[in-house]
C-alpha cells in the first residue's frame, strides 16, 4: 500500500512536470495585433509559407514571448489596421516613426525600442532614375503608393493608391505611374519575381521598425524593450534579417 501511494505521488509529480512543458503560456497580459500589411509586404510579412512567414512575423512571437505577453492576431486589410489602433480593436502594430509626419505618432500612441532598420525609395523604371535623384523631385506629381499605408509628406505629391508593392512594381511596368514609394527589400524582390528592372532612386524615409503601442499599455514597454534587447545581443534578431535578405543584398 505504502508503495502504490509512493508510485501515485510519483506520478502525478511527473505528469505536472509533463503539463508545464506541453500546455502553452497563459500570459496575464494580452495585446491584439495584426501583421498581413499589404499581403506582399516582402520580406516583413509573407502570406501562406509557414517555414518563412517574414521577419517582422517571426519576431513578433518571440519578442512577447521574452516579454510574458499572449498576443492575439487579427486579419485586417492595411486600409482598416489604423482606424482598429485608433479604437482600441487592436493594441499594438510594427511602424517606422520617419513614415509620421515630424516621426511623431500621436497622442494616443507610445513606441519601443528599435527592432531593425528600415529605409523606403523612390522606385522607378532605370530609363527614368535621374528624374529622382533628389527626393524634391516627387513634389506635385502622381506617386505610386500602397492603399492604407503612412507616407510623412503625402501632402506634397499626388497618391496613387494600389493594393500592394508587386501592384506598385507592376504599375510601373504599365507606365500607370512614373514613380513608386517602396521600401528597399519589396522593390528589389518584386522586381525580381515579376521579371520587371526597377532602380533606387532618392531615399524618401529612413528610420527603424518599432512597436506603436497604445498608450494604456505603456506599462508594457519595459519589457517589450528588454526582449528586444535580448534578442539583439544574442543574434537572433540578425539572423532572422539575414535569412530574408542576404539574396537580395545585391
Amino acid at each position: 500500500m505504502v508503495k502504490r501511494c509512493l508510485q501515485y505521488k510519483h506520478l502525478v509529480r511527473f505528469a505536472l512536470f509533463a503539463l508545464c512543458f506541453t500546455q502553452p503560456h497563459a500570459y496575464a497580459e494580452q495585446l491584439k495585433y495584426n501583421i498581413t500589411g499589404s499581403y506582399s509586404w516582402y520580406p516583413y510579412f509573407i502570406g501562406d509559407q509557414a517555414e518563412a512567414p517574414g521577419m517582422i512575423t517571426e519576431l513578433i512571437p518571440m519578442i512577447l514571448s521574452l516579454a510574458k505577453i499572449d498576443g492575439e492576431i487579427l486579419t485586417l486589410p492595411p486600409k482598416r489596421t489604423n482606424n482598429a489602433l485608433e479604437t482600441g480593436q487592436l493594441d499594438f502594430d510594427i511602424v517606422s516613426p520617419s513614415w509620421f509626419e515630424k516621426q511623431d505618432l500621436g497622442p494616443l500612441f507610445v513606441k519601443s525600442a528599435s527592432i531593425m532598420q528600415i529605409t523606403e525609395y523612390v522606385v522607378t523604371l532605370p530609363e527614368n532614375v535621374s528624374k529622382y535623384k533628389d527626393i524634391d523631385q516627387i513634389k506635385g506629381k502622381q506617386i505610386g503608393t500602397v492603399r492604407g499605408y503612412l507616407y510623412h509628406d503625402d501632402k506634397d505629391f499626388i497618391r496613387a493608391d494600389f493594393t500592394s508593392e508587386q501592384e506598385l512594381v507592376k504599375a510601373l511596368d504599365k507606365h500607370r505611374v512614373d514613380a513608386i514609394i517602396s521600401g528597399n527589400y519589396p522593390a528589389l524582390y518584386w522586381s525580381t519575381q515579376l521579371r520587371i528592372p526597377v532602380a533606387l532612386a532618392a531615399v524618401h524615409s529612413d528610420g527603424d521598425l518599432v512597436f506603436r503601442l497604445r498608450k494604456e499599455h505603456a506599462d508594457l514597454l519595459p519589457a517589450i524593450n528588454q526582449a528586444i534587447a535580448t534578442l539583439k545581443a544574442n543574434g537572433k534578431i540578425d539572423a532572422i534579417v539575414k535569412k530574408y535578405t542576404q539574396t537580395l543584398a545585391s
